[in-house]
């Protein structure tokens, strides 16, 4: 409407973008006051939008405004900056700015003013970056991928301690105190792509321990779906960069609804962990990686402590078992880094027997099968292989007529009470000449004509699983990709945060 409007009024557009609009529309509205024509502007705007703008009588001025989208002013020494997120400022500066929405930052070398829509001067909070300017470059390896991936024992251990005190998960002061979870009735997980994934071992994990009903949704279904929500309901939105355009979206729903909203997160200060009644934060770092890992890591991993705590504060596992789940959980960061050695080696012979496929398939069942679509997303993000998962019950109600001769498929078989119904399935690829690569604990009873080749992995608990199994998966997309000359931590088409909807 407005691009109409302004061609009606003479203004000649050369591209297609909705920017140009905007600075056609400030241009056409502009009268001599900078800040008076910005509030005019954004009476008019609807959506998303972060804005630096330069008028031209001004040429050594940068006003800046957003709604929704993510903002960030960088204060330097005698320069200054914006940005959507941090590490684009971190070789410059480590100070800066949170922009909320109708602030204007005034920004010029020598300094930075923020007023609001009236030309009232606002006076802002500096944050300073926790981060090093190392952990936003590669350190030494080929690829940010494979670099985040190799700081996942790390990440899990900088996660887990802050919430973990007296050998079980420690919540109050993140805003979850036992009597508000044991107030909840019902628990909803919202999150996109990988947090959603992370989202379904939550799901597992919180209704296997404290026996409460758990729905994982993706958030852009969830808001437009009419939800369901009361007062006694946990919403819990999980986000990589807490400015996720549909994830917001629905946690602001949620708090419309009465519902009680718990943001799991990894940048403070970002709009879910602002807004949020409750958040956990998941110190994974800087992950410039597009192809999330270690963010997917310490996301699980969080999703565990609040299921222990929360089966510990309803009754249902004593503090005994509470306290011995925690202990296994702690483990994890060194049973991670041991995989993370073995499966660097097996995956890089692996992938080379996947570089002319079209088509590739991972099954499992349980636990095993959420992680299988992970690997699938990640596998297909970063390879362009054409991927999918399924559960492994489902395949003759359809899918396993996709399987020919000689297409990979990825049976990962490591929950044990599901061994013995996993290995049927496996039979079944297998007999319509499927290339079956076997991801089981060594000690599985298995014919090895079965199966063409095997990855072991550790004996540990079933349920902590998807940590170990996490960088198998990772892994094998990342030398896929590389062998296949793709893009690794860029793929074609895609953005680390997904700020629209």
């Amino acid at each position: 409407q407005i691009k109409e409007k302004m061609i009606k009024n003479g203004y000649e557009f050369k591209s297609e973008t909705d920017t140009e609009t905007v600075a056609a529309l400030l241009d056409f509205l502009y009268d001599g006051d900078e800040i008076s024509t910005i509030s005019k502007a954004v009476e008019e705007i609807r959506g998303s939008y972060a804005l630096g703008i330069v008028f031209k009588n001004k040429p050594n001025t940068i006003y800046s405004i957003r709604k929704d989208s993510p903002l960030i002013v960088g204060l330097g020494d005698d320069e200054n900056f914006i940005a959507s997120d941090i590490p684009a400022i971190l070789k410059h500066t480590k100070k800066y700015y949170l922009m909320e929405e109708n602030e204007i930052a005034i920004i010029k070398r020598s300094g930075v003013l923020v007023v609001d829509l009236k030309g009232n001067t606002i006076k802002k909070e500096v944050f300073e970056a926790t981060w090093d300017i190392e952990a936003a470059e590669k350190g030494g390896y080929p690829h940010f991928m494979i670099k985040e991936i190799n700081e996942e024992p790390r990440a899990l251990i900088d996660t887990l301690n802050p919430i973990i005190k007296n050998d079980l998960p420690f919540l109050s002061e993140n805003g979850l105190t036992d009597e508000k979870l044991c107030g909840f009735s019902k628990v909803y997980i919202v999150g996109c792509g990988t947090a959603m994934h992370a989202g379904l071992i939550g799901k597992y994990a919180i209704e296997k321990l404290a026996r409460v009903s758990v729905d994982v949704c993706i958030a852009s279904e969830f808001r437009y779906s009419d939800p369901i929500l009361t007062e006694n309901d946990l919403v819990m939105i999980i986000s990589q960069s807490g400015e996720t355009a549909d994830s917001i979206a629905a946690m602001r729903l949620a708090k419309e609804k009465g519902a009680f909203t718990l943001g799991v997160v990894n940048v403070i200060g970002s709009t879910i962990a602002r807004e949020a009644d409750a958040t956990v934060f998941t110190r994974a770092g800087v992950e410039i990686a597009v192809a999330s890992t270690k963010a997917y890591t310490v996301q699980s991993a969080v999703m565990y402590a609040l299921a222990i705590r929360f089966a510990m504060a309803a009754g249902k596992i004593s503090g005994l078992e509470a306290k011995n789940l925690t202990s296994s959980l702690l483990k994890m960061p060194e049973i991670v880094k041991d995989a993370i050695e073995y499966f660097d080696g097996v995956c890089k012979d692996e992938a080379d027997k996947n570089l002319t496929c079209n088509d590739l398939f991972f099954i499992g069942r349980g636990l095993d099968y959420y992680l299988c679509m992970e690997g699938s997303l990640k596998l297909k993000e970063i390879s362009y292989i054409h991927s999918e998962a399924y559960a492994a019950g489902e395949l003759k109600h359809g899918t396993i007529s996709l399987v020919t001769d000689g297409v990979p498929v990825i049976a990962v078989a490591t929950q044990k009470p599901l061994f013995e119904k996993m290995l049927g399935n496996i039979k079944e690829v297998k007999a319509r000449g499927a290339r079956v690569l076997l991801v089981a604990r060594k000690d599985s009873e298995i014919s090895s004509d079965v199966y063409d080749s095997a990855i072991y992995v550790p004996d540990i608990d079933d349920l902590f699983m998807p940590l170990v199994c996490g960088s198998f998966i990772q892994l094998l997309a990342y030398y896929t990709s590389v062998k296949r000359g793709c893009d690794v931590d860029k793929p074609r088409n895609l953005a680390k945060s997904v700020t629209v909807e």
